[in-house]
């Protein structure tokens, strides 16, 4: 924000930040506004003007709803496809499979679009990738099997953008392809009859902000709206209550990190309703294994139960958080969610391990005076790759500087995930390192990327990575500052 004022008078805190208002001028009259127009405190005032929220839509911002949020379906490219193909797919009762990422967002969609089959009459076959083995994304060998399973339609969610050949392999075998994804995409998109992103390069819709479970509800919402006209809900088959769908697609997108404004927002505002009516079994467990007491609020899904699902991803068994968020027998659910506690405690074990070793290195190479490079690039023998990308996020936040930690396998490739701070995009950068053949396969959004690179390429990449992002970290870093909302007084009384 142009015109922002030290804060306090503060140009270098112990953290060595600048403090800024995060308020200029006309953003502290809108705050005086707000809080005279709707009768509100000054620091939730001047909160609410920090979010470039004008007077006349606080009512919404302060209480966020769906239905009033959410914009028609069908504005996204290639929806009205997809949602047509999935109802023919129900009214025949075809063979559906979904394949998911094995992260939260991937494990939310594959359940809520399961969830949503089942009310069809379907039972889709899911399939969620192993992370070691077969990495992220469709892949050749997992659609053949689908194939031979008896798949007639492969819904892709979370993943598959930039899948080529595994989406050639599956229109090679006869199945229909949908794609139900958000990650950056190529000019050339892959064969599919439908792909469903709004970051593709045709797609106008504007919801580029959306994690991929928001927009597997928005398909949902679609294809339940095609399912009407058609007439197949009927006395005996009752169209399903949508909104109870919600908790999955608050835990997906708050896990996911995306920005929780407009229709994130709503997503989570009544997502955290839906969860607070511990209506399913495995939400349920979840919470009750990670020994929340209380209403669950935005912060627990992303540090108590998102952790949970994400740690059979990352090193156990792939499919549990889907497992998990589909079961309806509370004894199994508790049992999966136990399974799911003790794999996370392992894991930040494992995590505590390797960033020591991380942080060792990113020290050696900025030297004393963080005078080294833009780029943090990590990597060892001995890792494991599911939890390169939690210590590349500490690694960026500790050093300021978007980082990559790779896991070195005895193969001669290694296997790693990068976090980028803001203003700086690498998941751009990866791609076109991609395109110039400098990494085997990688991609992902602006802020998160992964990547696979033989060996050999280390170096390479980690100066391909200076040349292409050094001046944007560099503006990106002078830019920098803690953004403060307001002061809190506190008031002592006299005894």
């Amino acid at each position: 924000m142009s015109g922002q004022r030290l804060f306090l008078g503060v140009e270098n805190s112990a953290t060595g930040r600048i403090w800024r208002d995060r308020l200029d001028e006309r953003g502290a009259a809108r705050a005086l506004a707000i809080a005279q127009h709707h009768a509100l405190p000054e620091l939730l005032a001047r909160i609410i003007a920090g979010r470039d929220i004008e007077s006349d839509a606080v009512d919404a911002f302060l209480d966020p709803a769906v239905k009033r949020t959410m914009p028609d379906p069908f504005v996204l490219t290639a929806m009205k496809t997809a949602a047509e193909r999935i109802a023919d797919a129900a009214m025949r009762g075809e063979s559906v499979a979904i394949f998911g990422d094995y992260d939260v967002d991937g494990a939310t969609s594959a359940a809520l679009l399961a969830r949503f089959l089942r009310n069809c009459g379907i039972e889709p076959i899911i399939y969620i990738p192993d992370r070691l083995f077969e990495g992220y994304g469709p892949n050749v060998e997992a659609v053949r099997a689908l194939a031979e399973r008896g798949a007639t339609l492969l819904v892709c969610v979370d993943c598959g953008t930039t899948s080529a050949e595994a989406l050639a392999e599956a229109k090679a075998r006869g199945l229909a392809v949908l794609v139900i994804d958000h990650h950056q995409a190529d000019e050339e998109l892959p064969p599919a009859l439908a792909i469903v992103n709004p970051n593709r390069r045709d797609d106008l819709s504007g919801l580029g902000h959306l994690a991929a479970v928001g927009l597997t509800f928005m398909t949902v919402v679609a294809v339940n709206r095609v399912l009407r006209e058609r007439g197949f809900w009927q006395p005996d088959r009752a169209e399903p209550d949508l909104l109870g769908f919600l908790a999955d697609v608050a835990l997906g997108t708050v896990a996911d990190v995306v920005p929780l404004t407009g229709l994130n927002r709503a997503f989570v505002a009544k997502g955290l309703i839906a969860l607070r009516r511990r209506e399913h079994p495995g939400l349920v467990s979840l919470m009750d294994v990670a020994r929340l007491s209380g209403p669950p609020e935005a912060w627990h899904l992303g540090f108590l139960l998102g952790p949970r699902i994400n740690a059979g991803g990352r090193i156990g068994r792939a499919d549990l958080g889907v497992r998990l968020l589909l079961e309806n027998d509370p004894i199994e659910a508790a049992k999966i969610a136990a399974e799911l506690d003790r794999l996370n405690r392992e894991r930040q074990v494992i995590e505590q391990q390797t960033l020591a070793q991380a942080e060792a290195e990113a020290d050696a190479a900025l030297g004393l005076e963080d005078k080294g490079g833009a780029i943090i690039v990590t990597a060892a023998e001995g890792w494991h790759p599911g939890i390169v990308g939690l210590v590349a996020a500490r690694l960026k936040e500790k050093f300021a500087r978007p980082a990559f930690a790779i896991a070195l396998e005895p193969g001669g490739f290694g296997t790693g995930s990068g976090r980028s701070i803001r203003g700086v995009d690498i998941g751009r950068a990866v791609r076109r390192a991609v395109a110039d053949g400098l990494l085997v396969k990688g991609g992902g959004h602006a802020m998160a990327a992964g990547v696979t690179l033989r060996k050999g390429a280390l170096a390479e990449f980690r100066a391909y990575l200076e040349a292409s992002l050094a001046a944007d970290v560099e503006k990106a870093r002078r830019a920098s500052g803690l953004l403060i909302d307001g002061a809190v007084r506190t008031a002592i009384s006299s005894p």
